[in-house]
């Protein structure tokens, strides 16, 4: 049976076939989609900033806000539910308001920190569609990996 997951700001789901992963209105937030072919298990993660670092109390730290915490922790999910072999689509990190610091533009740190993280595991991006100046909704199909991104002003694509 056919299930439909939203994934909000600061969340992750995992999905098999059939399933469709959805966030909506990602801007400088960055979704990541894990998928195993084989299995046909995937997880789609929507991560609102770069890393955990700063935070001094991390007691009540929602790990599904960082890049450097949500990754792991849906990649570790996934392998314990059979998932190896691993790839992975990116969208989202957009420069959602001019600025003239790099240091403020988040959409671009939250890239970088997602390609970290998941080069530390290993787990190669097969596709993208990050940066510029628009928002996007990634639609996920664990089924065959496809990975279609929305937008107002630039249409839909797939990866």
């Amino acid at each position: 049976m056919k299930t439909t997951y939203n994934i909000g700001i600061s969340d992750w789901k995992i999905g098999v076939a059939g399933d469709v992963l959805v966030t909506y209105a990602l801007g400088s937030c960055v979704g990541i989609c894990m998928y195993d072919k084989i299995h046909k298990i995937g997880g789609l993660s929507h991560i609102m900033l770069p890393d955990s670092n700063s935070i001094a109390d991390i007691s009540g730290l929602n790990r599904m806000k960082f890049a450097d915490t949500a990754i792991p922790d849906m990649y570790q999910k996934l392998v314990q539910q059979g998932a190896s072999n691993m790839t992975c689509k990116i969208a989202g990190g957009a420069l959602m308001f001019a600025t003239s610091s790099d240091k403020f533009n988040i959409g671009e740190r939250n890239v970088v920190a997602v390609r970290a993280a998941l080069s530390k595991l290993r787990v190669p991006i097969i596709a993208s569609d990050t940066g510029l100046n628009f928002g996007r909704t990634v639609f996920f199909y664990p089924e065959n990996g496809v990975v279609e991104v929305k937008s107002t002003t630039q249409g839909t694509k797939q990866l």
